[in-house]
């Protein structure tokens, strides 16, 4: 077993792991046991009791938090036409068709979330084994495959968000950074426990949200009361 840094057990000792802690409490927890030296990221899991094997318990989707994420996205966009120009005024950082794809192809990932326009798809998906195993396919889903490209990049721009759950049901999801004030981060999170809560498949049975842990870069698990966010109330 790895060795915990002094700072690391310096910060477990600040969270007691037999309680459960408000929304509030907790991020304000997760900023005072964040222990590295740059601006951590704020991260939330969500454990679930559904069967991500049944294809009415998968659940995915994207959300525009209110107070963003404190990172910047490079958003490339695959598009042709006035679409394309669409995307180059609404400040898409790529933007075009065949020449990214053959860069893609050639190994090329300076970009952190994909935009396509429906008749791009039957391209963009020849490069499924590449994006796939990234998280970097569009999918309509996340409203990432859209005639909407100004849209689209604005809301990641200005904060968006993707979620979606592994096969062991559990969802993971930035909801800021250290720096951010705890009420910002407790509004972020507030908002993601809404968009789960209201993603509960019809077909999932017993409790549905079974654990939901807050930690930092590299930081301690701090347990959530779910019930105390703004949006379960």
């Amino acid at each position: 077993m790895a060795k915990k840094g002094k700072k690391l057990q310096d910060a477990a000792k600040l969270v007691d792991r037999t309680q459960v802690y408000s929304v509030q409490e907790a991020v304000e927890l997760a900023k005072k046991t964040s222990t590295v030296n740059f601006d951590a990221t704020v991260e939330v899991a969500f454990n679930l009791n559904i069967d991500t094997r049944k294809n009415d318990q998968q659940i995915r989707g994207a959300v525009v938090l209110p107070n963003g994420t404190g990172k910047t996205q490079r958003v490339l966009v695959f598009a042709k036409g006035e679409k394309l120009k669409e995307a180059e005024a609404a400040g898409a950082d790529f933007a075009g068709d065949a020449e990214y794809i053959a860069k893609i192809q050639q190994g090329w990932f300076d970009f952190d979330v994909i935009v396509a326009t429906p008749d791009m798809m039957g391209e963009v998906g020849k490069l499924g084994r590449v994006l796939g195993p990234k998280g970097l396919m569009p999918n309509p889903k996340t409203g990432t495959v859209t005639f909407d490209v100004a849209k689209a990049i604005a809301e990641i721009k200005a904060g968006k968000v993707e979620y979606r759950a592994d096969k062991a049901g559990i969802v993971h999801a930035p909801i800021g950074k250290a720096s951010f004030e705890a009420d910002k981060l407790a509004e972020n999170l507030s908002t993601l426990v809404d968009v789960i809560i209201k993603a509960k498949p019809a077909a999932a049975k017993g409790t549905y949200m079974k654990s939901v842990h807050v930690t930092t870069t590299m930081g301690p698990s701090i347990k959530v009361d779910a019930s105390t966010s703004v949006a379960a109330k």
